[in-house]
């Protein structure tokens, strides 16, 4: 078996195509995530504590010189992007929650169903069988 075919046989499993369609809505569920975090969740945040963007939020480490930039710890960014975690991880679980419950509501077995009664050569070879237990 060729590499290619390999490869080919590998690419077309079921798990990884549900894998990469997983990864392709996960990342545009990350950047509505985002939008949501920065457009609407911070700014009211931000103004409940006095007109402050968190994004604009940060440290500085060492100020401009001439031609060299400010470093700054931005530690605005950094809470953002926690929170944009914290409602993804939460999407995901309540997801994950519904496919669970789903799962278990088909997989409840149905109720067993009782032993079929025994053929009437069944009763009578239990009947001579105990009647020679009486005898013997």
């Amino acid at each position: 078996m060729g590499m290619m075919s390999e490869f080919k046989d590998f690419a077309m499993r079921g798990n990884v195509v549900d894998m990469a369609v997983g990864i392709v809505i996960g990342g545009a569920f990350g950047k509505i995530v985002s939008s949501f975090v920065d457009n609407v969740v911070m700014p009211p945040i931000g103004m409940a504590i006095g007109g402050v963007d968190f994004s604009d939020l940060a440290v500085t480490l060492k100020e401009a010189t001439g031609d060299a930039e400010a470093v700054t710890l931005g530690y605005g960014a950094f809470i953002q992007t926690t929170l944009d975690f914290l409602i993804i991880a939460f999407a995901i679980f309540m997801v994950i929650k519904a496919m669970n419950s789903l799962k278990k509501k088909e997989e409840t077995p149905a109720e067993p169903e009782a032993p079929p009664e025994p053929s009437k050569e069944e009763v009578l070879l239990t009947e001579i069988r105990d009647l020679l237990k009486k005898q013997g």
